[in-house]
C-alpha cells in the first residue's frame, strides 16, 4: 500500500498536470478561459460554478505547493527548478521543439511546472529509496 514506484509517480504528475492544466492552458478549455468568457458575456462577475471550481483549484494547488515545499525546501526548489530548466533547454538545444511557437513554449512550461510539482510531491519517497532515510511524518509506517 505505501510502495512507491513508476506507476505512483505518475499518477501523481497527472495529478499535479490536471489542476495545472485546468488552471490554465493554451487550448482556451481551462477555468481562466472559462471565467474570462463569462465575465465578457456577461459582464456581471462569474457564478457559483465558477466560484466553486476556483475554490476546488486553489485547494489543488494548496495540497502541491504545501507538499512540495515541505519536501523540498528553498534549495531543493532551486534545484529541481534549475534540473528541469536545463533539461529543457537540452532539449531545445537538439531541437525537439519549436522555440518559436508561443503555444510551444507555453505547453513546456505547464508541462515543466508539473514535472516539479510532481517531483515535490514524490520526494520524500525517492530520498527514501536512494538514502534510506525516512521522514518523521512516515515513521508510523515501519511500526508495523
Amino acid at each position: 500500500m505505501n510502495q512507491f514506484n513508476f506507476l505512483s509517480f505518475t499518477l501523481r504528475f497527472l495529478a499535479a498536470a490536471t489542476v495545472v492544466l485546468l488552471t490554465y492552458n493554451p487550448s482556451g478549455y481551462s477555468y481562466f478561459h472559462w471565467v474570462q468568457d463569462s465575465l465578457a458575456s456577461t459582464g456581471t462577475g462569474f457564478g457559483a460554478e465558477q466560484a466553486f471550481a476556483g475554490v476546488v483549484i486553489v485547494i489543488g494547488w494548496t495540497i502541491l505547493i504545501a507538499s512540495t515545499l515541505k519536501a523540498l525546501g528553498a534549495l531543493g526548489l532551486i534545484l529541481a527548478s534549475a534540473f528541469i530548466g536545463t533539461f529543457v533547454w537540452l532539449i531545445t538545444s537538439y531541437g525537439i521543439f519549436d522555440v518559436e511557437s508561443s503555444t510551444a513554449i507555453t505547453w513546456t512550461a505547464l508541462i515543466s511546472l508539473s514535472a516539479l510539482l510532481t517531483i515535490g510531491m514524490s520526494w520524500s519517497h525517492i530520498r527514501r529509496r536512494l538514502s534510506g532515510q525516512v521522514d518523521v511524518d512516515d515513521v508510523h509506517d515501519f511500526q508495523d
